[in-house]
């Protein structure tokens, strides 16, 4: 079983995952005292369909090193998965994640739905800032931390591709 530690909320709650790989594409999944039994199919770009325990969903996934974007019914978590030597390396330096400016960016190509920000604005951890639509679905980019809107880089309608800065939070 490796062990993995998926952080969330910007690296403000912290998740612990066990994960046993049974056969290609077949997982045992333990989060605290609960098993889960996943079934993870790959299609076309980042798309993958999943069977947890029994139910089913399909997921987009956009990953960026150890940081993942997980669309799944038209949400998006951003989290990011850490093993235990990137765990200790992060806590030896756990200020250095949410100090200075911070990139919020688009998970996927889309469309600007809404604008929620301007430059100067105060704003909290989690707070939303702009919605994307994508594939039909609105995600909500929102703030990694606390503190005052630097940038904003889009309008209403603009087309974005993945990755773009949306804008950016110091």
């Amino acid at each position: 079983m490796k062990t993995y530690v998926a952080l969330l909320d910007g690296g403000k709650r912290e998740v612990t995952l066990g994960v046993t790989r049974l056969a290609t594409g077949q997982y045992e999944v333990r989060i605290g005292d609960e098993v889960h039994r996943v079934d993870a199919y790959p299609h076309d770009y980042g798309t993958l369909s999943l069977l947890v325990d029994t139910r089913s969903y399909s997921a987009m996934l956009d990953e960026r090193g150890a940081k993942v974007h997980v669309q799944v019914d038209g949400s998006v978590f951003p989290l990011e998965l850490l093993d235990e030597r990137k765990l200790r390396m992060r806590r030896a330096s756990p200020r250095a994640s949410v100090e200075g400016r911070r990139a919020v960016t688009a998970p996927m190509p889309g469309r600007v739905v809404k604008v929620l920000v301007s430059p100067g604005d105060a704003v909290r951890a989690g707070q939303p800032l702009v919605v994307v639509e994508a594939m039909k679905m609105e995600n909500e980019m929102r703030s990694p931390k606390d503190g005052k809107v630097v940038e904003v880089r889009v309008v209403e309608g603009q087309a974005v591709e993945g990755s773009a800065l949306l804008c950016a939070v110091e």
